[in-house]
């Protein structure tokens, strides 16, 4: 690892470069250490060691005259470094008492996390709906419209409502449509489309209009890749001095336009749990190689997952966006276990 080759000195004058350069946006110089740093060493010594985290790549100097910048090499040492970080606890109790404060619905939850997320970070914030890896039906009602024509409604596991008019060959009374529903839910609660299709035997021809009605919708939601996330925070990012005043922002934008922002932000092996950091160009899609990206994902990895994220400048206020977007997805992985009846073990950041 890149770490073990630092000395214990040039970790920390690293270390003290990065959260300066975080907090301020501004080079820091060699005079600037040997001042503030409290490292009881010369400025000779901060020199040396500065000039030596140049070489090795962990710190980048923009202009001859002018201090050090972390290079993408000196943010992963600092990340990797980072331990025990967490929320305050009056921040994790203002989370989850806001939480509480707003429907149960899964739209809402997104919608406050991405709010919730940008506003905290100071950068914009990714959230996508939770996604059902196979969806299940868990209750279907049949209601009387016109004579021949039904609505039906069917609720999905993890919340998910879809309605469909049906038109049958002939009139039906609400009666009959509330035992066919009794029914379809008695033979169909719980099973997936690929269930569902094999249990036909016994129908009735109407029964079977229900049935092929509610396999197309099924059938719908288990094609859909994903759905555009929330977005949040971009006036955030327009704020940066990294972007106030150059065209780095222009081929994200083009991306949201295009809506390919969480595909391009999302890392390969995302299915593994924690929370992950993806700084500079180790992001493989150019268009965000200005940028780090901080993704969990959250919910039921058998039932339905989605995705948290934070996009911002390399020069991220890591300690604090790791812990929240952690702390975000253990929240929102909760409530969504909860439309399935199941306790989710909180994920740890890495």
């Amino acid at each position: 690892m890149d770490n073990e080759m630092l000395t214990h000195r040039g970790g920390m004058i690293l270390n003290y470069i990065v959260r300066q350069y975080i907090a301020n946006a501004v080079p820091v110089a060699s005079q600037s250490v040997a001042n503030e740093a409290n490292l009881g060493v010369s400025p000779a010594t901060i020199r040396n060691e500065m000039a030596q985290l140049e070489k090795d790549g962990y710190l980048i100097r923009p202009h001859t005259s002018a201090g050090c910048i972390p290079a993408d090499k000196g943010y992963r040492h600092y990340v990797e470094s980072l331990e025990s970080i967490a929320l305050p606890r009056e921040e994790q109790y203002l989370i989850s008492h806001t939480f509480h404060q707003v429907e149960r619905e899964v739209e809402a939850w997104v919608n406050l996390t991405a709010s919730m997320l940008a506003r905290l970070t100071r950068n914009v914030a990714v959230v996508s709906l939770p996604k059902s890896t196979d969806c299940k039906l868990k209750h279907l009602e049949l209601i009387a419209v016109q004579d021949k024509r039904v609505l039906m409604v069917a609720v999905l596991e993890g919340a998910v409502v879809r309605q469909e008019l049906i038109t049958f060959d002939e009139a039906v009374t609400q009666s009959d449509l509330t035992k066919i529903s009794d029914k379809l839910n008695g033979i169909y609660a719980g099973k997936s489309r690929n269930q569902i299709s094999k249990s036909k035997e016994g129908l009735t021809d109407m029964e079977k209009k229900v049935n092929e009605n509610l396999l197309e919708i099924m059938k719908t939601e288990d094609s859909k890749e994903y759905q555009e996330p929330k977005l949040e925070g971009w006036h955030f990012m327009l704020e940066k001095p990294e972007f106030a005043h150059s065209d780095k922002m222009h081929d994200l934008m083009e991306l949201v336009e295009q809506r390919g922002l969480l595909k391009v932000i999302l890392p390969s092996r995302l299915s593994e749990p924690g929370v992950q950091v993806i700084i500079g160009k180790e992001n493989q899609n150019s268009a965000i190689q200005n940028c780090s990206v901080v993704i969990c994902r959250y919910g039921l990895p058998q039932e339905a997952s989605g995705t948290i994220a934070v996009v911002g400048p390399t020069r991220m206020p890591y300690m604090l966006t790791i812990p929240t977007v952690y702390y975000l997805s253990s929240v929102l992985g909760q409530l969504v276990g909860g439309l399935y009846d199941q306790e989710i073990q909180e994920a740890q950041p890495e």
